[in-house]
């Protein structure tokens, strides 16, 4: 996965080391909502690390934001530490039980059952997060536990306002909510939708989280919490036995990193596919002068390289512990020049004539945050239950939304699952294998400048992340690239979605000459970014502007 030439090597070490000896000497956090924020800083302010403040963001964010993320849910958990300049992902992916099997997910015609892959306890891999959390604190965080979920804690059980998102979330999935008594209770007061101004409160989720906090993993794997999970699933028709809980792990995984025009990109691996994608791209558009290009033709190159990073998303990405992968040929620089070779000047490349699939509009859910601390210590955390409150089942007793994750796998190899996106037995389910996963969390090094960088929003996860980094290569802000205008083409559906400020009129007439299907759409995404300025040694963080929720701040 290493493919630095020599010299640029070299001068990539100096820079990490420079950056290790220097201190911001005050934090920056970026997250999708202020409470989570906040719960950052207050254990920094404990005496914590950045590692520290990812347990309480991340498990604030399980309790403000239960419809995108969550302990029952997953992630990947980027880290970047500064006393030795080490990168390091945490896979906090959710995995297969082990009684997973494919008819599970088929309608009696043979047929691909949707409400199944979805909704309820098959729909649920064994939860990643409650691990990553308690991974953290023991191996990189300088607080307990304890200390760093205290902020989600206080917060489940005294209660908040929920926004506009988490009103609309529960409106919009009443018909499944009602389903599960566990989720019913917690959500809909009265039996009703509730209204603006309602206190949520969910003590069952603090108590879950003090379990966590005294007895680490075993607070949440094993125990009152395990009997509850597994009680739950058991009842409402799943096979979770208590060997699937008792034995997942957290994997530190090695991320990807590569060169681009002088820039040190680190990313996620494996089993994220978002980090291969990004590198595939940069590597085919390393053989332009973007620069020297007009907004056009840049924009053709830049469609063209993602067309041809998902048709090979689609096709060979999964596990790393069950599957092999190409990776070495994917990432090869002669691998890039191939696929330059296939496309033309000035005409779209339809993916008809690539090989193969079939996939509709993917969808906006998950969360991300970026946190600096005062030391250069860096995290770059994207977490999610999959779709909005996941599977929509909340085991009674525990306040915990199971994620439907399994929608993940290529339950049925060729059909596509919630985002459009299409898989192979490469990522088929199995007993304790790994879903893949669109999560990109991401960290940019220059010898100026350094960002920490990462979205949600499905697969336009991996195409925001890939905008991010542009807009930071080409001297934006946190404010700049939190709020850079979306375009994402993913081989399939054929066509260009683009935010309603991506293109201007000209662009769009020129780029529909080449050839291209543009689609106007909505807002998408929810990007929070962090900086450092090395040359003036300022910090600088921000939150998509468009959701009122979210918050940076630097401290």
């Amino acid at each position: 996965m290493k493919k630095i030439y020599l010299a640029a090597f070299v001068a990539f070490a100096f820079v990490l080391g420079a950056h290790a000896a220097q201190r911001p000497g005050h934090a920056a956090i970026a997250s999708a909502h202020k409470l989570a924020t906040q719960a950052g800083f207050e254990v920094l302010a404990e005496g914590g690390n950045a590692f520290d403040a990812a347990i309480a963001v991340a498990s604030t964010l399980s309790v403000v934001e239960p419809q995108s993320s969550g302990i029952g849910g997953g992630g990947f958990f980027l880290l970047h530490r500064a006393s030795d300049g080490r990168d390091v992902m945490l896979d906090a992916r959710e995995t297969a039980p082990a009684a997973v099997k494919e008819s599970q997910y088929l309608k009696s015609d043979g047929t691909p059952n949707r409400d199944t892959a979805l909704y309820g306890p098959l729909a649920a891999g064994i939860p990643g997060e409650p691990a990553a959390l308690a991974w953290l604190a023991a191996h990189y965080g300088k607080l307990p536990l304890a200390k760093s979920l205290a902020p989600a804690i206080r917060i489940a059980r005294e209660g908040f306002q929920p926004g506009k998102t988490f009103l609309e979330a529960i409106s919009s999935h009443r018909e499944q909510i009602v389903r599960y008594p566990g989720t019913k209770a917690l959500l809909l007061p009265g039996g009703e939708v509730p209204k603006a101004g309602w206190t949520f409160r969910n003590p069952d989720q603090a108590a879950t989280l003090e379990r966590i906090a005294a007895h680490g993993n075993d607070g949440f794997y094993k125990g009152k919490t395990a009997q509850l999970l597994l009680k739950a699933v058991k009842e409402t028709g799943g096979d979770w036995t208590a060997a699937d809980l008792a034995n997942y792990k957290v994997v530190e995984r090695e991320p990807l990193d590569f060169d681009y025009r002088g820039f040190k990109i680190v990313t996620a691996s494996p089993p994220s596919s978002g980090g291969v994608a990004l590198e595939e791209m940069f590597n085919v558009l390393s053989g332009y002068d973007l620069d020297k290009l007009d907004r056009p033709h840049q924009l053709h190159y830049i469609i063209e390289a993602m067309r041809r990073a998902f048709r090979d998303h689609n096709e060979y990405l999964g596990d790393p512990d069950f599957v092999k992968m190409p990776l070495d040929t994917l990432l090869s620089p002669q691998y890039a020049a191939g696929l330059r070779a296939s496309i033309l000047p000035d005409k779209a490349t339809p993916s008809s004539m690539l090989p193969s699939a079939v996939a509709h509009d993917p969808g906006m859910h998950t969360t991300h945050f970026s946190i600096i601390d005062a030391d250069g210590n860096m995290v770059a955390t994207t977490q999610t239950v999959n779709t909005h409150f996941g599977s929509c089942l909340v085991p009674p007793g525990t306040g915990v939304f199971l994620n439907n994750e399994m929608d993940d796998f290529a339950l049925v190899p060729g059909a596509p699952n919630a985002y459009g996106l299409l898989g192979n037995k490469a990522n088929a389910p199995a007993p304790g294998k790994r879903m893949l996963s669109s999560m990109t969390p991401t960290f940019v090094f220059s010898p100026d400048r350094v960002g920490v960088i990462g979205s949600p929003g499905g697969s336009t996860i991996i195409t925001q992340v890939f905008e991010g980094i542009m807009a930071f290569m080409h001297g934006a802000s946190a404010a700049q690239i939190a709020a850079t205008p979306r375009y994402h083409h993913q081989y399939l559906p054929d066509v260009v979605w683009a935010e309603p400020d991506a293109f201007d009129a000209d662009t769009t007439k020129a780029l529909q000459a080449m050839g291209y299907d543009i689609k106007p759409r909505g807002h998408w995404g929810f990007m929070n970014v962090a900086t450092w300025n090395l040359k003036t040694n300022t910090l600088d963080a921000a939150s998509d502007p468009r959701h009122a929720s979210g918050l940076g701040e630097v401290k």
